[in-house]
């Protein structure tokens, strides 16, 4: 069937939410930083879901089902048997697409404007060989504030049929990325704030950044004025900056939880980046390894 845009527009999507073919999946999870050092509390946004969501939409539950809850680290991929299972029970399969969204990144601070709750469902249906999806521009904050159809009616599918294949190429472990950090044709990104980034705060337990990493700050890409994305010409500028957009490069983008980390990585397929790979570990279990390096330099 027709490939949808990878990022598509609140018009959009309502002219199309009576597509039978369509899979809207809501991501909504939330994510509260403390107050200066320490780790964030992270919880799941299924009771913001039942007090609201966009016509049709069903809720995936990246904080539990979506993820390993064996892990030690929050937000590990889990089995494909088991992700499989769940995202076939939300309708996904063979003659659908997807349109991923969320109700915002970070509680509390409207300033960072990013839906990688829904990028981070986007990166994990793409690792396992579904590639027909779509994220909304602005997310449920844009839709509600445009005065779009709300409803606290459930939504469902029938089951699908899920025939992907993994693509390996889109994940690296830390041995990956240890192996990176002296290679001249990988780029590491650091998604996190510039605070994080250079130790100032302390919240996986070591301060500091993976050596060799620069820093992209993921709230830094979309335009607060209208919620969106700049526009790629801005979006370019950004990534060029660090030779992100080397067609000869690798890049490799980590955050604290694989999260923020998404959002870099379909914003570069965007731009054209095609070889791009998320460290699903990410600084939760860097950090707490202590033979594995961070700088503050």
């Amino acid at each position: 069937m027709e490939q949808v845009p990878m990022f598509i527009s609140t018009e959009w999507l309502e002219q199309h939410l009576d597509d039978p073919n369509l899979r809207l999946l809501d991501a909504t999870t939330f994510l509260k930083n403390p107050d200066g050092d320490g780790y964030y509390d992270v919880w799941s946004g299924k009771e913001a879901y039942e007090k609201g969501h966009i016509p049709g939409a069903v809720f995936a539950d990246l904080h539990g089902e979506l993820s390993d809850q064996e892990s030690e680290f929050a937000f590990t991929h889990p089995s494909r048997k088991q992700f499989v299972e769940k995202i076939s029970e939300l309708g996904v399969g063979e003659g659908t697409y997807v349109v991923v969204y969320d109700q915002g990144a970070v509680v509390n601070s409207p300033e960072v404007i990013a839906s990688d709750w829904a990028s981070r469902l986007a990166w994990q249906l793409k690792y396992e060989g579904f590639d027909n999806i779509a994220i909304l521009d602005g997310g449920f904050p844009k839709w509600r504030a445009e005065g779009r159809s709300v409803t606290t009616e459930p939504g469902s599918y029938p089951k699908g049929s899920f025939t992907g294949e993994r693509n390996p190429a889109l994940f690296v472990d830390k041995d990956d990325v240890f192996k990176a950090i002296d290679d001249e044709n990988t780029i590491i990104i650091d998604s996190l704030a510039e605070a994080n980034f250079t130790g100032e705060v302390n919240t996986y337990g070591r301060p500091g950044h993976i050596p060799g990493g620069v820093n992209v700050f993921f709230g830094s890409l979309s335009d607060p004025k209208t919620q969106e994305l700049y526009n790629d010409d801005i979006l370019r500028e950004k990534f060029d900056a660090i030779g992100a957009l080397d067609p000869n490069k690798k890049v490799i983008t980590y955050c604290g939880s694989a999260i923020a980390a998404t959002w870099h990585s379909m914003v570069l397929n965007k731009l054209g980046q095609k070889n791009v790979a998320v460290y699903d570990g990410s600084l939760t279990e860097w950090a707490k390894d202590p033979d594995l390096p961070l700088t503050t330099e």
